[in-house]
């Protein structure tokens, strides 16, 4: 790890004016990235920084917020998250298993019981990729730790890389479970910033890699997650998580999917949501694959077809073939399953 400075911020506001102060003393970018990083549960962070993958001049550590935005707060109206409470904190949460069980699931089936005691939901989200290339400085091709250097997995080893929203320039897998909730309930982020608080559509977070995988997100420099609110729906009881992966104990998903169902007295899908994971290169809404259910009684054949538009535009490298088809299963049991659930 190389040295960095260290420095405690105990205001919101002193942490973005501390993130604008790194960025104007030390202008070069440092893998695409500004030279200052925040600092919360650092689960994330910490590992990349060792492995010199992540080598921030400053970091500016926020724990110190902790009381001011960690605050879990249900009302008819929306589930309020401040993005400084703990992964286990939320996903343990007896009225969000309850009446939001898909957000406590993606985040119990996220990490081990060590790390959701540590990590944020607000980090959570913006953990950056899995791919071995680019968490391995031995190989110089990446664009997204080294811009402009290429993209050693499109013709590498790629059997966990993206078959969705994928570019020439970048096919690293987004890696988190938490988001697809939070895609599929229509969540909006409430960001913090040196010009002061705005909200974002959390579908407008995370940016697909494009020809600039170095950049991740929609935030700006100085800006802060500050909360998550997902407002209340019908839909919101009657949803589930499900996580394919290699093995049960603490592993990334080769495919998973968020899904939440309104459907009437008569067994007719009223509203759908399906969010994706492990399979794309941002948390990834199936919108096409939603509307098709529309109307519709859900059994196992109308869960295959709206599992089938979910790929639609699916583009396989050489050894990820496979994620298609076991995504496309992976719908339609979470779809099945979801519409067995008492509400």
């Amino acid at each position: 790890m190389r040295p960095f400075v260290y420095e405690r911020a105990a205001t919101s506001e002193v942490a973005t004016q501390a993130i604008r102060a790194g960025i104007a003393t030390d202008t070069a970018p440092r893998q695409g990235r500004y030279p200052a990083e925040f600092l919360a549960g650092g689960t994330n962070l910490l590992d990349l920084m060792k492995l010199d993958v992540m080598q921030p001049a400053k970091l500016i550590d926020i724990t110190g917020l902790t009381q001011a935005h960690s605050a879990i707060l249900v009302s008819p109206q929306a589930l309020r998250l401040g993005a400084l409470a703990k992964m286990s904190a939320v996903a343990d949460h007896p009225e969000i298993i309850k009446n939001f069980p898909v957000v406590a699931q993606s985040l119990t089936l996220a990490a081990s019981a060590q790390l959701r005691n540590m990590a944020s939901i607000g980090g959570n989200v913006l953990q950056r990729t899995r791919c071995s290339y680019f968490r391995d400085t031995s190989w110089s091709a990446c664009n997204k730790r080294n811009p402009g250097s290429g993209c050693a997995a499109l013709d590498g080893y790629n059997r966990g890389h993206a078959v969705l929203g994928a570019s020439k320039d970048c096919i690293a897998t987004y890696p988190g479970d938490f988001a697809q909730a939070l895609m599929a309930l229509d969540a909006v982020v409430t960001v913090l910033g040196p010009d002061g608080t705005r909200t974002v559509p959390f579908s407008d977070l995370h940016r697909a890699p494009g020809s600039t995988p170095n950049v991740e997100t929609t935030l700006r420099p100085g800006d802060v997650i500050t909360a998550f609110v997902i407002p209340a729906a019908t839909w919101m009881r009657r949803s589930l998580y499900m996580k394919i992966r290699d093995r049960q104990s603490y592993q990334f998903a080769l495919a998973s999917a968020a899904v939440a169902l309104d459907i009437d007295d008569g067994g007719l899908v009223r509203q759908a949501r399906i969010a994706l994971g492990g399979v794309a290169t941002v948390p990834w809404r199936a919108r096409d694959a939603e509307a098709a259910l529309v109307g519709k009684k859900l059994d196992p054949q109308t869960a295959e077809s709206a599992a089938r538009l979910a790929f639609g535009g699916a583009a396989p490298r050489e050894h990820n073939a496979f994620k298609i088809a076991l995504g496309q299963k992976t719908v339609t049991r979470a779809l099945v399953q979801a519409a067995t659930l008492e509400v």
